[in-house]
């Protein structure tokens, strides 16, 4: 089963009169739906709620909702947090059953950006995706997707194919492979690329008017320069 448990409460007024109730009471308000039943209005201790959801293992996973002897698996769908204090305001439960399939958006995380060659060039990551709808068996939810930044270059684009972490999912979007980010050129390495092909031309310019100096003439400028030294001592 999952691996948080959230002991649930259910609450007997619903709108706004009841959450607010619920909150002064040390809980945070919240809806279970889905399934063939109605929705229920419940409640979490507040402090439990917190100490969950900052494992990062709840929102949108698999967890187990508890009411009195009677278990059943969710997804935590949504929470809303207060804009100032960032206190839990409210959140929202679906009922799954551990085996079905559900759609839900999995967050992209980026790892190794400082094996990536082009960074120190001067390119910049530019993300198009921060996270991907898919299709996954509710028991099968990972927690992220990665993308390995490591040995890519200047120019590079990240799709759908590129992304570690797809073996029990399958993206919503199945026309294309899309793009999760690119690796964009920034003005300041196309300066310093510029900068550099300047440098190799004007070095490979040097040493072909070295190598066109006929033998005969370096000679004479080197009798040249040695009989200067003569006559000055």
């Amino acid at each position: 089963m999952a691996e948080i448990i959230l002991n649930v409460d259910v609450r007997d007024g619903v709108g706004t009169g009841g959450a607010r109730a619920a909150r002064r009471a040390g809980m945070v308000p919240g809806v279970l739906y889905g399934g063939d039943k109605a929705p229920v209005a419940i409640a979490v201790n507040e402090k439990d709620f917190r100490k969950s959801l900052y494992t990062g293992k709840l929102l949108g996973h698999l967890v187990t909702l508890k009411y009195g002897k009677e278990t059943q698996p969710v997804i935590a769908r949504d929470v809303q947090f207060d804009p100032v204090s960032d206190r839990p305001m409210h959140f929202d439960l679906m009922r799954v059953d551990a085996k079905q399939t559900i759609k839900i958006d999995i967050p992209v995380h980026f790892i190794n950006q400082d094996q990536c060659e082009a960074f120190r060039q001067g390119g910049s990551l530019e993300v198009v995706r921060h996270s991907v709808e898919v299709k996954v068996r509710a028991d099968h939810i990972p927690e992220d997707l990665i993308v390995d930044l490591a040995g890519h270059k200047l120019g590079d684009t990240i799709r759908w194919t590129d992304l570690k972490g797809t073996k029990d999912v399958e993206p919503t979007i199945t026309d294309r492979d899309f793009v999760i980010a690119s690796i964009k050129t920034s003005s300041a390495a196309i300066s310093a690329a510029a900068d550099e092909a300047a440098d190799a031309e004007a070095a490979a310019e040097a040493e072909t008017a070295a190598a066109d100096v006929p033998a005969t003439e370096q000679a004479d400028d080197a009798a040249e320069a040695g009989a200067e030294e003569t006559t000055e001592g």
